[in-house]
């Protein structure tokens, strides 16, 4: 019935722009699904579901913080360097003896930290968002590198990789902890007053301005949360693989990009989700899966999902003419 009338074109009509996009992000994930579903018997099984979640968990974290930058009109490459990062500063704090809780809040802190340098480069130094973060992405890159000089960190206590490896209740924690993340910064961004600031910033920086919003403290917060939720990603990816890696997180930051565009993110600001950039997030796994099921090279698997993101930027600029 509920499929019925939203075939209506008057019921269509009447949906706001958000809830059609969303609805759209939606239809694209269900279509995959069953595309998928006939292509291999192994796809709708309750294993394969949870790896799906699992490893899709990293990709919706960080995007939520790239949500938050694209909506400003920016763009943060320096999320993958930060994962690595996080993971070495938590992990070498571990090994030297300090507690678990200490070296967790340092390694989120790195993160917060490089958000922040990003956001006063940007804000203050007027440096364009792209070039900002590009430099903070090869910098870190290289610091996490020169750490240990390329060493991976081993031997973490499992008191920390836990969080990567665990369950609550039958789900795997890093799934919990994506639900989580998803629900607090989608409050955060819809329902408050540095959401509407975000929009305002990201839809007319002059306007938002004039209005009394300070826009520079602002572009600080969205680089911090994205900063924040770079290292948290960093962390439950330590876990995981129960070692801190030097060379971990590379190329995630389009992937961040990539789950954002498709849940309905605009490249010119302004507008965006983060329930679609969670659904664009599972777009991106559950292609990645299924491609792998049915046998599809890697290297094929990167044509289709640059394509992907082509038309979701395509589409994108089509509905701003609408």
């Amino acid at each position: 019935m509920a499929a019925i009338a939203l075939g209506r074109p008057g019921v269509l009509k009447n949906l706001s722009r958000e809830t059609k996009q969303l609805f759209s992000t939606f239809s694209g994930l269900f279509a995959l699904v069953i595309i998928f579903s006939i292509l291999s018997p192994y796809f709708l099984t309750v294993n394969n579901l949870l790896t799906v979640a699992t490893q899709t968990a990293i990709i919706a974290i960080i995007a939520i913080g790239q949500t938050y930058v694209m909506i400003t009109t920016g763009i943060d490459l320096s999320i993958g360097s930060n994962i690595a990062l996080s993971g070495m500063v938590a992990g070498l704090a571990m090994t030297n003896g300090i507690p678990v809780w200490a070296s967790m809040l340092l390694g989120l802190a790195s993160g917060c930290l490089v958000g922040a340098i990003n956001g006063v480069m940007i804000a203050w130094g007027r440096i364009p968002p792209f070039i900002a973060t590009l430099g903070t992405m090869t910098a870190i890159r290289g610091v996490s590198l020169t750490l240990t000089q390329g060493i991976p960190v081993s031997s973490l206590p499992k008191s920390f990789t836990v969080i990567g490896t665990g369950n609550i209740a039958g789900l795997p924690i890093p799934v919990v902890l994506m639900v989580l993340l998803t629900v607090v910064f989608g409050f955060v961004l819809a329902r408050t007053r540095l959401g509407r600031h975000v929009y305002a910033t990201g839809s007319n920086i002059d306007a938002a301005r004039l209005s009394g919003v300070d826009t520079k403290a602002v572009l600080v917060k969205v680089y911090v949360i994205s900063g924040f939720l770079a290292a948290f990603a960093g962390l439950i990816m330590a876990a995981r693989i129960i070692s801190a890696q030097p060379a971990a997180g590379d190329g995630y930051e389009l992937d961040a990009v990539a789950s954002s565009v498709i849940g309905g993110t605009s490249t010119l600001g302004g507008e965006g989700m983060i329930a679609g950039t969670f659904i664009g997030a599972f777009i991106i796994g559950i292609l990645r899966n299924g491609l792998n099921l049915v046998g599809v090279s890697p290297f094929i698997q990167k044509i289709i999902i640059g394509v992907v993101i082509v038309g979701s930027v395509f589409a994108d600029r089509i509905k701003r003419k609408d």
